[in-house]
This record gives structure tokens, sequence and C-alpha cells, in this order.
């Protein structure tokens, strides 16, 4: 049975209701919005031209694209799925991670992402997403999204039309304060560090290619002006005998009352290397990657790589994890008769470790009832029916319908990192 689609509006609405400010927001209804800047050259200039840049995209993209995917309706868990089938493979060229570090890339990059569906038979088959700097949106009177139009090689791909519907794509921004149609990126707000980045470089790789020295000029005295032929020489001889790398530390033969006067700064005196540092430091604070886990050295706030690792899992995947899976759900979950995506953290390291301390100490704090040990280990509560309400230790659990069950017991130990042994012991 085909189920509803609850994105379609009715061909008969009861009742219209929108906000009294969303007509407002657009200048001019029916006409596109184009994204307020060159989305090309912030790529180029961050992903493409900045080591930092490039690989706090990758940190994010790999790590959502690392998160495995579980179904549910309602409280019951659906191990296999046509949904769980879809979001292992997308599309034929795709799997999920790959997927997930376009999605990623191009939403942390422009700050927008556009999720495409291929809609066969009422049914999602294929997942693409696709350029932002090649989407356009088009809004209408309400301030809602009456079109998008896909342009690439002249050729344009437009939704509503040809069978495509509006809502088969889905739109994921970041918050701007500035502009209601479009995402802010997170190198927008990074630009002046990757820019301080990019140019360091550029002038410690220029430095190398001219002698590994600051600039500086040859100065002739008052009595022994040089003609110009004597110019000319020098000139040539400058650029053919001392500039360039492979000449570096030759020394240069001066002659005629000739002096040399250094006009720039040394790399020391620039400090080019704490700013260098600095900008890095910069720019992965504005992906929500730590220093520590680019290799960048300096003050980090955190005391060993486990707590970096963590607290990027805390502070920037999982809130985009989850955002993603909320999306999902609302955008794909009718379409596979209502389920839920949710994601599945317990296999991931930085947050495994976290869990098994919260397993070990629920396991060992006999004083608590079970509701109490089991809210801390972070399952439900099974209520004072059940003996949840009940003071509880190993020895003497009582009733025995009070007793942790069998699955709950392996889902702990599984939490923890430990293999289930049939008993309330647990081993590696």
């Amino acid at each position: 049975m085909k189920l509803p689609n609850p994105f379609k509006r009715s061909a008969h609405p009861v009742e219209a209701k929108e906000s009294a400010a969303a007509a407002t927001m657009v200048m001019n209804p029916g006409q596109p919005v184009w994204t307020p800047r060159d989305y090309a050259s912030l790529a180029r200039e961050s992903y493409v031209m900045n080591v930092i840049a490039y690989q706090a995209v990758n940190k994010v993209g790999e790590a959502v694209g690392s998160v495995k995917w579980t179904t549910w309706r309602g409280d019951t868990e659906v191990t296999e799925s046509a949904l769980l089938d879809l979001i292992r493979q997308p599309n034929p060229q795709q799997s999920y991670a790959d997927l997930a570090m376009a999605k990623v890339g191009y939403k942390l990059l422009s700050g927008n992402n556009y999720d495409e569906r291929v809609v066969v038979g009422g049914e999602a088959r294929e997942l693409y997403t696709q350029r932002p700097d090649r989407m356009t949106v088009t809004m209408d009177g309400a301030g809602e999204v009456s079109k998008y139009t896909y342009k690439v090689n002249g050729k344009e791909t437009v939704w509503p039309g040809q069978g495509r519907d509006v809502d088969d794509i889905l739109h994921s921004k970041l918050f701007h304060p500035l502009n209601d149609v479009y995402g802010l990126g997170a190198v927008e707000p990074g630009a002046f560090a990757i820019d301080q980045s990019n140019e360091g470089m550029a002038w410690v790789q220029a430095l190398l290619q001219n002698s590994a020295r600051p600039s500086g000029a040859l100065v002739s005295g008052k009595d022994s002006p040089l003609s110009d032929d004597n110019f000319n020489r020098l000139k040539v001889q400058i650029d053919e005998q001392y500039s360039g790398a492979a000449n570096a530390g030759r020394p240069m033969l001066l002659e005629g009352g000739l002096d040399w006067k250094a006009m720039g700064l040394s790399p020391t005196d620039m400090g080019i290397i704490d700013s260098n540092n600095a900008a890095a430091r910069n720019i992965a604070l504005a992906f929500g990657v730590p220093p520590q886990l680019l290799g960048i050295p300096g003050d980090n706030t955190y005391s060993n790589y486990q707590e970096a690792r963590l607290a990027f899992w805390e502070d920037t995947v999982i809130p985009m994890v989850k955002s993603i899976g909320t999306e999902w759900t609302r955008w794909l979950g009718p379409m596979f008769g209502g389920l839920e995506l949710r994601p599945d953290f317990d296999h991931i390291p930085a947050i495994a470790d976290k869990r098994k301390t919260m397993f070990d100490t629920a396991q060992q704090a006999t004083f608590l009832t079970l509701d109490e040990r089991r809210k801390l280990a972070g399952f439900t509560p099974v209520g004072p029916a059940a003996g949840g309400d009940m003071i509880q230790d190993r020895d003497s659990m009582a009733p025995p319908e009070s007793q942790p069950s069998d699955e709950d017991l392996k889902a702990m130990a599984k939490i923890a990192g430990y293999e289930w042994k049939g008993d309330l012991k647990v081993v590696k």
C-alpha cells in the first residue's frame, strides 16, 4: 500500500496556515535567489590549497561516514529494511561513506547541502548529493520554495518538472543570521585564518626559491655609479646565478663599491612559524576539529589525544549525525512505512570508552536501585512493578522478575566493549 507523502500539499486544503512574516522575506517572488558569494573560490582557497582546512573537512566527513544506522518502528528495532539498504548503498557510484563525505564537505564549505532522491513506484531507490554552487532556489510569495534549478554545462534540471517533485530535493543548511535562503559555511568565518595560512606558506615558498634570504638591494657608492651596461649585466647575473632554490647559499661577488642592504624581515623576525600555527588553530576551530587531532603544536586545551577525540565526537560529529538522521527520517521515513533512522554510536571507540566507564559504574553501584543503575548505563527504567525501585546486588537479586534480562545484559556488555559469557561477569 502506498503511504501518503506528508510533504505533498492537499489539492483542497481545509485551512491554510503560514508565517505572517514569511512573505516579507522575499523581495521578488518567483525570482531565483543566488548564492551571495563565490563558492568555487572559497572551496579552492580552503579545501584545495590549505592542508589544515582539507584535513579538517576530511576528519568530519570520515567520522560521519563511519557511523552505522539502524531503523526503528516505535520502540522496536527493524534489523532489515529497504531504507537501510538505501542508506548503505545510496546509488551505484557511491557507498554511504562516499555520500557522507560529499554531503559533509559541501555543507562545511558552503553552508548548504542538497540531497536528491530518485523515486520509483512511490519509493526512494537512489540518493545523490549535488554541488551547492550549481543549485538555485526560487521562492514564492509566501516565502516557501517553489522551484529548484540545477545548472551545469548549460543544461538545466528543474524540480518540479518531468516527473520530478520539489520535495525530491532536501535542502539542508547551517544557520545564517543575514540570509533567509542559504546557510553559512565554516569557510567564511575562518577566511582570514585561511588567507593568513596560505599567504604565510606562499611567502616561505617564495623565500626558499630566492636563496632562502629576505629581499634586499644592491647600493652603489656616490663616487662609482653604474653605467647602463653594468646595470643590465648585473641584473642578468643576479637572475641567473643567485636566484632560485638551486642557487641557495651561493656567495655574491660585489664589485665597484656595491653594498648589499637587507630590506625585508627574516622568518625568525616575522615569527612566521608561530603565525602559521596560530592560523592553523583558528582554521581547526572554525571547522570544529580539536587542533590536537590535526597535529598542530601549541597550547592545546586537551591533556591527551583521547580527550580531544571524545570532544570532537561530542561537540561536532554527534550533533551533525543526529541532524542528518532527523532530516532523513522526516524526508524518507514516510516512503518506508514510517521507519525512523537512528545512529548507532556503540561501535565508535571514542564513545565506547566513555560508555564503558558508565557501564562499570552502574555495575558496581549496588547501593542504587535497578532503575537508577539502568539509567546510569543508558537504558530505560523498568518501573516499580518489575522491581525497578529496589536496591539490589549481584548476590541477592529478588524478586527474580526484577533481574536485568539477558538481552539487557548483552546490550550493556556490547556498550562496554566486552563479550557476553552468560553471567553478570563479562570478559574482554
